[in-house]
């Protein structure tokens, strides 16, 4: 059904207020976005609580990010760089969330992806969570990062930051970053009792064809989770975790640690400027403007 630009800003303060009320965010953290067609979306504002949203602040912006059309004092997010990049990339997402969960973000700081496949409705609903490695925020560095997981995953931890997660409507993006706070919890937990146990590859397969017959939308990495299952074998009693071990599969959740990302790359020394070429050019002009 057609929803009005209004009614669009309302869902997105409501959302706000979720996030806020949940913990999920301090002070005026996090960000989220609704895309309406290829060239508009709509941004939650930067400075502003998104607990204490207001539907006039919501920002109308094209697909650089650029205001559409006058909105007072309020602008976007200078984080909606990583939004871009998700619609970009995944034609099928209407809508992103960017959060702090406070466990989830804490798997992130401690370099920890959630990749361990515990509970069948994170399975069948989530998937798994996997870290991109550690960008600067409000650079091209984040989005730059999102790249290796955009195709596999629907929600992606971000490395010392927090958690970003997508979907096909703003709803569907908000649950999975709740689902990925409640995944991220129980595991914390389970580890605190004693260590999680995984549930077998062989049941693994079966909530993964459960998920296709429910029909949910997104992307779903099991076949790199999961590979036990899929070399032929539909009673694996393995844990997802050593089939990976014995199958030589690693799981493109696995976190890698800092890698440099293309921007954070020095320039090779056939790449640098000639200094002493720009100083002399720059002494050259200034004696210049002063004999003149």
């Amino acid at each position: 059904m057609y929803k009005s630009d209004y009614e669009i800003k309302k869902e997105l303060c409501e959302i706000g207020r979720r996030i806020y009320n949940d913990g999920f965010v301090a002070a005026n953290d996090g960000n989220f976005s609704v895309k309406i067609d290829d060239n508009t979306y709509y941004v939650t504002p930067t400075g502003v609580s998104k607990g204490f949203m207001t539907p006039e602040m919501i920002c109308k912006v094209d697909g650089e990010g650029k205001l559409k059309e006058s909105n007072g004092p309020w602008r976007p997010s200078s984080e909606f760089k990583m939004h871009l990049k998700v619609y970009q990339e995944r034609p099928d997402v209407k809508s992103v969330v960017h959060a702090h969960p406070p466990i989830a973000t804490s798997f992130a700081i401690a370099g920890i992806p959630l990749d361990k496949l515990i509970m069948p409705e994170a399975i069948i609903f989530l998937g798994a969570v996997p870290i991109a490695q550690y960008g600067t925020p409000s650079t091209m560095e984040i989005p730059e990062s999102l790249t290796p997981y955009l195709q596999d995953y629907d929600a992606i931890l971000l490395a010392n930051h927090g958690a970003l997660s997508f979907g096909c409507d703003l709803n569907t993006a908000f649950f999975r970053m709740e689902s990925t706070e409640f995944y991220a919890k129980l595991l914390f937990y389970a580890r605190m009792l004693g260590g999680e146990k995984e549930i077998p590859c062989g049941e693994v397969k079966k909530l993964v064809e459960l998920r296709k017959e429910f029909g949910v939308p997104g992307k779903h990495p099991m076949e790199k989770l999961c590979p036990g299952c899929y070399a032929g074998d539909d009673t694996c009693s393995m844990s997802p975790t050593d089939a990976n071990e014995k199958y030589g599969v690693e799981s493109s959740a696995a976190y890698h640690g800092f890698q440099p990302l293309p921007s954070q790359v020095c320039p090779t020394p056939s790449q640098s400027p000639d200094i002493e070429a720009i100083v002399k050019e720059v002494t050259k002009r200034v004696l210049e403007q002063y004999n003149k």
